[in-house]
C-alpha cells in the first residue's frame, strides 16, 4: 500500500514538473514573439481629428493617443510623439478614426480649413453692409444685431412695386459669426477684412436656423438690409412697420 501511494505521489510530481516546464517554455515563446515583433509605440486616431487642429491640441483632447503594434506594422513616417515643433503643426485634412498618425497630414497650411464654424443645426448667410449699415466697425464677429429691411411693397392686384418705401424688423437677435475674413474660428492664414465688392461693403456673416435664413435671403434678393447692435435685453418688435406715410406718427 506505501509503495502504491509513493508511487502516486511521484507520478504527480512528474506531472507538475512536466506543466512548469510547459508553461515555462510557453511563456520564454511569447517573450522571445514579442522580442522578435520589436513592438513600437505609435501614435494612431482614437477619434475624428478635423483638419485645421493642432497635433497638441488633438493630444490634449485624447484625439490622438498612443499604441504599441510590431515593427513591421508601422508606416513610414509614423509619429512617435507630439513635442513643442510637431505640437504647433495643423491637421492638413481630417484625420479618421483608426489610422496611424504620420508627419505628412500635419503641415502649416490646412487644405479646405474651414474659416467660420456654423452652429449645429444652422446655416450661415452672408450680407454686404457699407460702414454706416454695419455700425462702422462695432459689429465684430460674435455680435447680437437687430435686421432691418427697406422695400417697396407690391400691389396685391397688379404685382407691381409701389414708389413708396417701407422698413420693418426683419430679423430682431442674430449671432454674427464673421466680418469680412474675420470668424469666430479664425483660420491660419486669415487676413484683414476685404471689402465685398467696389462700394466698400463688407460681408457680414450670420448663423440662422434654416426657416429665418430663407427670409433673410429674400430681403437681400428684394430690398435693402441695415443692421444695429442689440443691447442688453434689447426688446424689438418684429411686427413692427414704418412707412413714408407714418414715419413722423407717435
Amino acid at each position: 500500500m506505501g509503495r502504491r501511494v509513493m508511487a502516486v505521489l511521484a507520478a504527480l510530481v512528474v506531472g507538475l514538473i512536466g506543466v512548469g516546464a510547459v508553461l515555462f517554455y510557453a511563456k520564454g515563446a511569447d517573450a522571445r514573439a514579442v522580442r522578435d515583433q520589436k513592438p513600437q509605440t505609435v501614435l494612431f486616431a482614437a477619434a475624428l481629428v478635423p483638419s485645421g487642429t493642432s497635433a497638441a491640441d488633438a493630444v490634449a483632447k485624447g484625439l490622438i493617443v498612443p499604441t504599441q503594434v510590431a515593427a513591421k506594422g508601422v508606416p513610414v513616417g509614423a509619429l512617435t510623439k507630439v513635442d513643442d515643433a510637431t505640437g504647433r503643426l495643423l491637421a492638413l485634412s481630417d484625420i479618421a478614426p483608426g489610422e496611424f498618425v504620420v508627419a505628412r497630414r500635419f503641415g502649416t497650411t490646412p487644405m479646405g480649413q474651414k474659416a467660420i464654424q456654423v452652429p449645429d443645426g444652422q446655416v450661415a448667410v452672408s450680407v454686404a453692409l457699407d460702414d454706416p449699415a454695419r455700425v462702422g466697425a462695432f459689429v465684430t464677429p460674435g455680435s447680437r444685431i437687430v435686421i432691418y429691411l427697406t422695400y417697396a411693397p407690391g400691389d396685391a392686384s397688379t404685382g407691381a412695386a409701389s414708389q413708396a418705401k417701407v422698413t420693418r424688423v426683419l430679423l430682431d437677435d442674430v449671432l454674427v459669426i464673421a466680418v469680412g475674413s474675420t470668424s469666430l474660428t479664425p483660420s491660419a492664414s486669415n487676413d484683414d477684412q476685404k471689402p465685398a465688392s467696389n462700394t466698400g461693403a463688407i460681408a457680414v456673416t450670420v448663423a440662422l436656423s434654416p426657416a429665418p435664413a430663407v427670409r433673410l435671403v429674400h430681403g437681400i434678393q428684394t430690398g435693402k438690409l441695415y443692421a444695429a447692435l442689440r443691447g442688453t435685453d434689447t426688446k424689438t418688435s418684429v411686427g413692427q412697420v414704418v412707412s413714408d406715410s407714418t414715419l413722423f406718427s407717435k
